[in-house]
């Protein structure tokens, strides 16, 4: 296999498979887990926090959250940078998970916004930082012989957010409301300072793709700008890296163009994420219009967010084991992109069924918050084959030099995605159940254009030998 890639028609995808998972993988689950625990748990109050301890209003508390969000989702920029040019991944998510634990520290210490902004500030920082190396690490472990094992070890990677996820966000909501911000913003960091620990034990038996800086290979941003300097050189009917090819190799540019094809892909993706981080912030705020007492259990509004995770673990799965297999068995290869494709008009189906239920609360109606039942069924199963697939077609479409940045591409969508909610949230054009109707028309317009896109897409596939 070259240094940057090998594709599923090589000789290197034809070696005997191996069905033996590597043994390090336990140790990056583990820590996902509960570095999810620490992140979902600290999200899972912290509009609520806003709105209710520093008397924030219910409008900027959910613009707030979002740029937090998608903040956390732009620095895996710089996360991927580090760890593909500079340090590798390993030294990356170990540093930066240092600074992680600072930013829940700082929220446990008190209730003010220069606090509030510092905490989440180094958060940010630490959880965006690390999210892309974490889950190209995942896939660094595998080999061309053993890649039939990806999509499983995906799901277990995703299982395990969401393991760490229920947990939190069932116990940080009960925690704040009985002891305070203190505790429940103590917890997570807890949780963090354990899951480094576990990274670290792992230390012996990682293997770790050398950055470029060591192994020569070229980023994506240097053959960018070579390919734009050298533009006046691009003959009639090249692409736009074709130039770069004067500065550096085949592999090279090759690399850039996938990074640059599966960026279209994921752009209009940003909308699913406008859409499902919205069950942190709306959709907590609807239920706190609802009744709380369902079937004997008083619930705190935050509360019903859990509904997600513990969707997704028994969904996982079903899908996997159930609903793909039997649509393949009539022929239809259920193929990541067509995954996507479903899950995303599925998730504009999960906002009209919000807007439903906002209706009679918009006219003073309470109904019981049984009813986002529904509503988080539907949005859980477009997170399944959005989401999960998305990490797993990062990955495998990613060149070696650029497993890290092309994983900060699709976090990318889920940051430009909370940057849309939050406009969207501070302006107040949209109230009540006009806020969901529009979210719910405009992914439906924009799933036309991802199944249009991903039809053009070539895809690749790319291991370790």
């Amino acid at each position: 296999m070259s240094a940057t890639a090998a594709i599923d028609s090589t000789p290197a995808a034809q070696e005997p498979r191996d069905d033996k998972y590597p043994p390090q993988i336990p140790f990056i689950i583990g820590n996902e887990a509960c570095e999810r625990f620490s992140y979902y748990g600290m999200r899972s109050i912290l509009t609520v926090f806003m709105v209710q301890t520093l008397a924030m209003a219910a409008s900027d508390s959910k613009a707030i959250y979002h740029l937090f969000v998608s903040a956390c989702y732009l620095t895996p920029l710089l996360g991927a940078f580090i760890s593909d040019r500079l340090w590798g991944k390993y030294k990356t998510i170990l540093y930066l998970s240092l600074g992680y634990c600072v930013g829940h520290g700082i929220l446990a210490t008190g209730e003010s916004k220069t606090i509030l902004y510092a905490g989440l500030f180094f958060i940010a920082m630490g959880a965006g930082g690390i999210k892309p190396c974490v889950s190209a690490y995942v896939g660094d472990q595998f080999t061309a012989k053993n890649k039939h094992l990806v999509k499983n070890v995906f799901d277990l990677f995703y299982w395990s957010i969401n393991f760490g996820s229920f947990f939190s966000t069932m116990l940080i909501p009960w925690v704040y409301a009985k002891y305070g911000s203190s505790l429940a913003f103590g917890i997570p960091g807890i949780l963090m300072a354990l899951a480094l620990f576990i990274f670290w034990l792992g230390r012996e038996k990682y293997h770790n793709v050398p950055p470029t800086r060591e192994t020569g290979s070229a980023g994506f941003m240097p053959v960018v700008l070579s390919a734009w300097r050298n533009r006046a050189n691009r003959k009639e009917g090249e692409g736009f890296f074709k130039p770069a090819l004067k500065d550096y190799s085949p592999a090279d540019v090759d690399g850039a163009e996938a990074a640059a094809a599966i960026f279209r892909v994921f752009a209009a993706v940003s909308i699913f994420w406008a859409l499902f981080d919205q069950h942190g912030s709306s959709w907590v705020l609807q239920a706190k219009q609802m009744e709380l007492n369902v079937w004997g259990w008083q619930l705190e509004a935050s509360q019903i967010s859990a509904l997600n995770p513990l969707m997704v673990m028994g969904l996982i799965p079903v899908f996997s084991y159930g609903i793909y297999p039997a649509i393949e068995k009539f022929g239809f290869q259920m193929t990541p992109l067509r995954r996507m494709s479903g899950g995303m008009v599925i998730a504009a189906t999960s906002f009209a069924a919000a807007a439903l239920i906002q209706i009679p609360l918009d006219h003073g109606t309470k109904i019981s918050a049984a009813w986002q039942v529904i509503p988080y069924l539907l949005l859980t199963m477009s997170e399944i084959m959005v989401s999960i697939t998305g990490l797993e077609f990062a990955y495998t479409q990613a060149p070696r030099s650029m497993k890290s940045t092309i994983m900060s591409f699709w976090f990318l969508t889920v940051f430009a995605g909370n940057l849309i909610t939050a406009y969207v949230s501070e302006i107040n054009v949209f109230e009540g159940a006009a806020f969901f109707w529009f979210f719910a028309a405009l992914m439906a317009v924009v799933s036309v254009i991802f199944i249009w896109e991903a039809g053009r897409y070539k895809v690749r596939d790319y291991y370790e030998k």
